[in-house]
């Protein structure tokens, strides 16, 4: 019987790159999305080029209350057995954040937060009773450091990397693994809804989403627990632990500031 594994975002990016990735492997797909037309195109697009698998698609908006629970409901009432899942929904708000409405920010903090959270407690529920199943967080490298500009948006990274790190350690023995996969910047649509893309830090070295989905998908296939992607990266993550908080602070804002 083939393995299922339940993708959030999943109709662009890094979630349809490791949509591709699963598919080619054999696994059967539920990709979640806000974009019920692009998340059509996607299935279109994985089915051209895997014909045996299943695919489920559910339109759904992620950022309201609640919709964890739907979601989980809906693929239970399938009855379809979620072996891997992959929280990569998440949104981007720019700016100062006393200019930004408090409505954004809200909406940023439910899915990147509190649906990630529901999703893998519920998930999580059925995996213990199996003893067996796979958790890949989409975090950042923005889960390294404070970040003027775009504060909110990386603290609630922070907090991804954070607790997955938690419940890593707290499975260890279960036949469960969790792991946080940390892309810098990545060539999506991500940055552009963001209004992001004119700033410093997307006008360096960009990864594409290919590239941040083999590494991720990789990584989750030998459980590991934090995985950053790209060399200078790794280093930035590193040195942040090395210098002043208000050197750190200092430089998140000169890239965060558009040129």
């Amino acid at each position: 019987m083939a393995k299922t594994v339940l993708i959030t975002g999943a109709s662009s990016g890094i979630g349809l790159a490791l949509a591709k990735m699963f598919a080619r492997d054999g696994y059967d797909l539920v990709m979640v999305s806000q974009n019920e037309e692009n998340l059509k195109k996607a299935e279109a697009e994985i089915k051209s080029v895997s014909k045996k698998i299943t695919i489920y698609s559910i339109p759904m908006d992620l950022s309201l209350e609640g919709s964890a629970e739907e979601l989980y409901k809906a693929v239970s009432d399938k009855s379809i057995r979620i072996d891997i899942l992959v929280n990569n929904a998440g949104i981007q708000v720019y700016g100062n954040f006393h200019q930004v409405p408090l409505k954004d920010i809200e909406r940023l903090m439910y899915l990147n937060m509190n649906t990630l959270v529901k999703l893998t407690g519920l998930f999580l529920a059925d995996m213990t009773a199996r003893g067996s199943g796979r958790i890949l967080n989409l975090a950042s490298t923005a889960s390294f450091q404070p970040c003027p500009l775009n504060a909110v948006y990386c603290a609630s990274k922070a907090f991804v990397l954070y607790f997955s790190e938690g419940i890593a350690e707290e499975l260890a023995g279960t036949g469960i693994t969790v792991t946080a996969l940390c892309p810098g910047a990545t060539s999506t649509n991500f940055a552009k809804r963001g209004n992001i893309e004119d700033t410093r830090y997307f006008k360096g070295r960009i990864s594409s989403s290919d590239e941040v989905a083999a590494i991720g998908y990789k990584a989750l296939m030998k459980g590991k627990r934090i995985v950053v992607v790209g060399a200078k990266n790794k280093l930035l993550a590193f040195s942040v632990r090395l210098v002043p908080r208000r050197m750190t602070t200092g430089l998140g804002k000169h890239l965060m500031q558009k040129i």
